[in-house]
């Protein structure tokens, strides 16, 4: 019992480690601001389902974070 209770605890911590990982590996994709948006919100939101997460927020986390991204390292995107 207490071991389930255990990786219940991790089970977030890994979750959002994947998820990290997930969004640095989508960043810099699109050559234009809106294919920048398009793929970084598509990545947010499928990452905040794959978490149990608001796939509204992580559309607009990714999307946002991604335009940046790109936007401050043109030469990576």
């Amino acid at each position: 019992m207490q071991e389930t209770r255990k990786l219940q605890r991790k089970q977030p911590k890994i979750a959002s480690a994947i998820a990290a990982i997930a969004l640095l590996g989508l960043a810099a994709c699109g050559d234009t601001v809106p294919e920048q948006a398009l793929l970084g919100g598509g990545a947010g939101a499928v990452t905040g389902a794959v978490v149990g997460g608001s796939v509204i927020t992580g559309a607009a986390v990714g999307a946002a974070g991604n335009v940046v991204y790109c936007q401050a390292y043109p030469g990576r995107c």
